[in-house]
């Protein structure tokens, strides 16, 4: 039996540390600020690009890898005989699955391709969930069926400050038709079939934390929770008071505060937060 190698971008909001614990490898994206390109999560930290981001001319622009990067991977990781599970960010926001399956047809390697439909932390929880499996030696079938599993029990919800970095570029899918309407709202928002979907719209962030705690308490109910994330581009207070709203409304405060990843911090802007969990 072959092993199975996983492999993933870089919005995944996972630590170096985790990634090496489960033997993840991930392909970056990158970032163009002022004329400057930067890989995701190697040349540039979260906080460093939120100054820079805030600093700069333009919004600042992400790529997705290119399918040579994809395919050198590939190459080396199947090079023992082993296959690949590739997952990625939603191919609603990003190219970057479409590289991975041109790679995919040109690589000697058994690659399989699965967009996740979710970014940051629920991405994670597909992918963790993937290499533990593919190191208790389950099978390429055993692991797909349980991504869509767990895809379907998660929740991602976004909130943002404001909507110009999405508009910009060119990422606020269903979003669009709200956009007239807003004076002074704040947009809850999942990510619904993999694109952002405006969910609710209120004005205050206290209404942000209940809304958020409350459904989280709702949606929990009767079940075991699996996984839960909660990440920030500079918006650390209302992450916070989400978490405190949490713990006092269901007493589940099992997962950190962590900042996001630089390609998303530069579609949500400054201010955002983004809220996710799994439960069967």
């Amino acid at each position: 039996m072959s092993r199975i190698k996983v492999v993933t971008d870089s919005t995944v909001d996972l630590s170096d540390e985790i990634l090496r614990e489960y033997g993840v490898e991930i392909v970056p994206l990158s970032l163009c600020i002022d004329n400057q390109v930067y890989l995701d999560r190697v040349d540039i930290t979260p906080t460093e690009f939120i100054d820079m981001m805030q600093a700069a001319k333009e919004l600042p622009r992400s790529s997705q890898p290119s399918a040579g990067a994809f395919l050198e991977v590939y190459d080396r990781l199947g090079s023992d005989g082993s296959e690949v599970l590739s997952i990625h960010m939603t191919g609603e926001m990003s190219g970057t699955v479409r590289s991975a399956e041109m790679a995919a047809g040109m690589t000697d390697t058994k690659v399989t391709v699965v967009d996740s439909r979710y970014i940051t932390k629920a991405l994670g929880f597909q992918v963790l969930e993937a290499a533990a499996m593919a190191k208790a030696g389950k099978s390429m079938a055993e692991i797909i069926a349980r991504l869509e599993q767990i895809r379907k029990n998660t929740q991602l919800f976004v909130v943002v400050e404001s909507l110009d970095n999405l508009v910009k570029g060119g990422r606020i899918g269903k979003g669009r038709a709200w956009i007239g309407s807003l004076l002074k709202i704040k947009i809850i928002a999942s990510l619904d079939g993999g694109e952002y979907t405006p969910v609710a719209k209120v004005r205050t962030r206290a209404q942000i934390v209940d809304y958020l705690a409350k459904a989280f308490a709702e949606d929990i109910k009767g079940k075991a929770i699996k996984g839960v994330g909660l990440v920030h581009a500079a918006g650390y207070e209302l992450a916070d008071k989400l978490k405190d709203a949490v713990r006092a409304l269901t007493g589940y405060d099992d997962f950190d505060i962590e900042h996001t990843t630089p390609i998303i911090s530069t579609h949500t802007g400054v201010g955002a937060i983004g809220f996710t969990y799994y439960s069967e």
